[in-house]
């Protein structure tokens, strides 16, 4: 086996902590001593060991004098978890192999520059494109203290997200939907509008086996949701946040009372100002939000300049209808020109349906 193909085991390592260790990194690492596979590990729950401590943990021998493949750049600072470069040359490695550099402030190539000044010989950027995808949303975050907000939609192929009767149950297929649970399990928060809440009183929980609850967030300026909301009534044991304009305690009380969690933001065109609520949910850790909204929100969060990524899960199906909802409404924008581009598209095939995927390349209608 060469470079490439350690990186790649260490890169599969590292997508098991998806979900699980959110705001950190999702990392991996293998240890090779003469050819034989000794020690792999990866982060496996935030707060836990790292990836590089793991495998050493792991390993059947003496991992001096071995080789080291990991996915990031070893951790150099004290966080919840003493610096990986202290185990690694403590451990006698003789060669790290690294994909990714660490965009982090307090690592940001001192991980390398230590380990290379202590007589280690590293590698740089094995796989780093697929290395740095992994972490698409780590590196967003601990660069902008803001989260990584993916805008996902399931439509017709003629673009309606619903019939115009409302009825949008189900326009993509089981694959689909499950697939979906699994994006809940990896993102750290999901949010809707007020609209939706309404309309489909939805639970937003993950009802994949195993997975993980997402933070639930709900967009509403003038504090309407329904107390009887089944988010409402269930956030005593699923943290359900309400994002508001309203400032009046007495408005928050049922709420609060209820267990879920209000922030107040400022009013932006007489909605929740979403640049300041992502600023907010930055600082609760909030690394990723998977945007579930209907075409009101999810026209601001664009317009806001808040979206990253575009997930659209296509349906081989046509509703029609003049009036029936599509995936962005508002205003829109007034030209080709001004509109949002997106890059970096990927197609999966989902059962029947198709995902599109695609990176917001630029807000071209807006200073930014």
């Amino acid at each position: 086996m060469n470079d490439h193909q350690y990186m790649e085991m260490a890169l599969c390592l590292a997508e098991k902590g998806a979900g699980w260790v959110s705001p950190n990194p999702m990392v991996g690492a293998v240890i090779v001593k003469e050819g034989r596979i000794i020690g792999q590990g990866y982060h496996e729950r935030y707060g836990q060991p790292h990836a590089e401590r793991n495998a050493l943990a792991s390993c059947t021998e003496d991992p001096r004098g071995a080789d080291m493949y990991v996915t990031l750049e070893p951790c150099c600072h004290h966080g919840k978890q003493p610096p990986c470069v202290d185990a690694v040359l403590e451990a006698g490695i003789r060669r790290v192999v690294v994909g990714s550099a660490d965009p982090n402030p307090l690592v940001s190539g001192k991980g390398i520059q230590i380990l290379q000044s202590h007589g280690v010989l590293v590698e740089e950027n094995v796989l780093r494109e697929d290395c740095d995808r992994l972490n698409q949303v780590f590196f967003h975050y601990i660069q902008t203290k803001r989260p990584y907000v993916t805008m996902k939609y399931a439509m017709t192929m003629d673009g309606k997200i619903a019939a115009y009767t409302g009825a949008s149950r189900w326009v993509t297929g089981e694959t689909a939907r499950m697939h979906v649970q699994g994006q809940r399990h990896r993102n750290r928060g999901i949010m809707v509008g007020i609209g939706t809440v309404r309309a489909d009183d939805p639970l937003l929980t993950c009802r994949m086996e195993g997975g993980r609850d997402p933070i639930r967030i709900v967009c509403d300026s003038r504090l309407s949701t329904p107390l009887t909301s089944q988010l409402v009534q269930t956030a005593g044991h699923t943290p359900t946040i309400i994002a508001t304009c309203c400032a009046d305690p007495a408005a928050h009380a049922p709420y609060l009372d209820a267990g879920c969690q209000i922030l107040v933001t400022g009013e932006k065109d007489g909605h929740v100002d979403l640049p300041a609520l992502m600023e907010e949910l930055g600082k609760e850790q909030i690394d990723s939000i998977l945007l579930e909204g209907g075409g009101t929100l999810n026209w601001s969060a664009l317009e806001s300049g808040i979206v990253q990524k575009v997930q659209a899960y296509i349906a081989p199906k046509l509703f029609g209808g003049q009036s029936a909802k599509t995936p962005v409404e508002g205003t829109g924008f007034p030209s080709p020109a001004d509109s949002v581009l997106l890059k970096n598209s990927q197609i999966t095939p989902l059962g029947e349906d198709l995902l599109i995927e695609s990176e917001v390349d630029s807000y071209v209608h807006r200073d930014h």
